[in-house]
């Protein structure tokens, strides 16, 4: 047993001293520097950057939206009698959408002119009994005088003086009641006519017409339904032509905004998928900016003749606000994104390594014959080479070797540089 550990121990002493000879080896040639542990050089493509000059766009995603929208109630209670459209129909202003049968209110219209003619035959008749009245009120008032003079003549008893009197007195009572009577009959007829006024109003509610031109949705009754009066509505119209475009923009560019539409109405662009994009202009800034989005509300109002743009629907925006000059152009992919920000690779073309230059990156520009295109606001000059493809490869001071450049924005397809092929 003894044998067995003192041979173990001496075979772990043996690999522990190999062990530390190729450590030692290995330190040696890492001192050394050999060629095993130098630095690849990386293929790449690089771009030149250039002063151009780009549009400054607003871009965004729009929805389409109705300028007026009327849900059509009905103003009086009844039974729907008839419908003049269909379930979409584009109807015209003022054209007749349903009717509510008419024959409850022409009754009630044909009762409230008979009342009006029993009230006008009372008021002729307390008239009559006013004139009547004052003849008698004459009559008696100068009987009742001629007593009180008898009286005092000593031809008159008193008596008799009294019932002079009394009979002019009660002649007055009669007058004031007959006049009284008048005046009821004439606040009766008023009354009489408004109602007539008011019925026959209801009676042209019957006739339901459209208030605005637009495309009507889906009809909620059918004839012969029961209706209320300001019930739930019988069918939305939406106006088509014109209509609305209302998007949002960063409220960083709101002063740009306001700047060039002060000057003339800014012109917007709208298209949907597939389709040529329609022209108009912009005719509302929201008086607010929404705290969850960064953004502030714009509407553009557009013709729409031909009904392209459709409420609801979603809608590429453009808006033009003018023409800059001399901005510093990179291909967008040439852009990286670090801890401390955007960031490019440039090319020392001198010594043929690349170092990290931080940019800013003021936005996108992107149209139908060019691929994505960053515009820098600072971090580069014209003329800097920029890597446009291999910079996962790339650590600062790397050499690199330069591709023929492709065709590209601002290649120029010449002027090789180091290590070029």
């Amino acid at each position: 047993m003894n044998s067995l550990v003192c041979s173990l121990k001496v075979r772990s002493c043996v690999l522990l001293s190999l062990c530390a000879a190729m450590l030692v080896s290995c330190g040696k040639q890492q001192a050394k520097g050999g060629p095993g542990m130098m630095m690849p050089v990386v293929s790449v493509r690089a771009v030149p950057a250039v002063a151009g000059d780009v549009p400054l766009n607003v871009s965004a995603v729009g929805t389409v939206e109705s300028i007026t929208s009327v849900d059509v109630k009905s103003r009086v209670a009844g039974q729907v009698l008839r419908l003049y459209f269909h379930d979409g129909d584009y109807v015209q202003k003022d054209q007749l959408l349903f009717e509510i049968d008419p024959e409850p209110l022409q009754r009630q219209i044909a009762e409230i002119k008979a009342d009006l003619v029993k009230d006008e035959a009372l008021e002729q008749q307390s008239r009559a009994n006013v004139i009547k009245d004052q003849a008698m009120l004459k009559q008696t008032r100068a009987a009742a005088d001629r007593g009180v003079q008898l009286l005092k003549e000593g031809i008159f008893s008193k008596e008799q003086t009294e019932q002079v009197v009394a009979n002019a007195d009660s002649s007055q009572a009669t007058l004031d009641a007959d006049k009284a009577a008048v005046e009821s009959s004439v606040a009766a007829i008023k009354a009489d006519r408004a109602r007539l006024a008011q019925t026959e109003l209801q009676l042209t509610y019957t006739k339901i017409t459209a208030p605005i031109a637009g495309r009507a949705g889906a009809i909620a009754v059918k004839p012969g339904n029961l209706i209320k009066d300001n019930d739930a509505a019988l069918v939305t119209l939406l106006q088509l032509s014109p209509i609305y475009v209302s998007f949002g923009v960063p409220e960083q560019i709101l002063p740009q905004v306001q700047k060039y539409n002060a000057q003339r109405p800014l012109i917007v662009h709208a298209s949907a998928s597939g389709e040529q994009p329609a022209s108009g202009t912009l005719r509302f800034i929201d008086n607010t900016v929404d705290n969850t989005t960064g953004t502030i509300k714009l509407k553009a109002q557009f013709d729409n003749p031909d009904h392209k743009l459709w409420p609801g629907q979603f809608v590429n925006v453009t808006a033009r606000l003018e023409m800059e000059h001399n901005r510093i152009l990179v291909p967008n992919r040439t852009v990286q994104t670090g801890p401390q920000g955007r960031y490019v690779w440039v090319l020392n073309q001198n010594e043929g390594t690349v170092a990290i230059r931080p940019v800013n990156v003021l936005r996108t520009v992107q149209d139908a014959k060019s691929s994505e295109t960053a515009v820098i606001g600072s971090g580069l000059k014209p003329g800097e080479m920029v890597i446009s493809e291999g910079q996962m490869l790339l650590a600062p001071g790397s050499k690199v070797h330069l591709l023929k450049p492709q065709t590209e924005l601002g290649d120029s397809g010449g002027g090789k540089t180091a290590a070029q092929s």
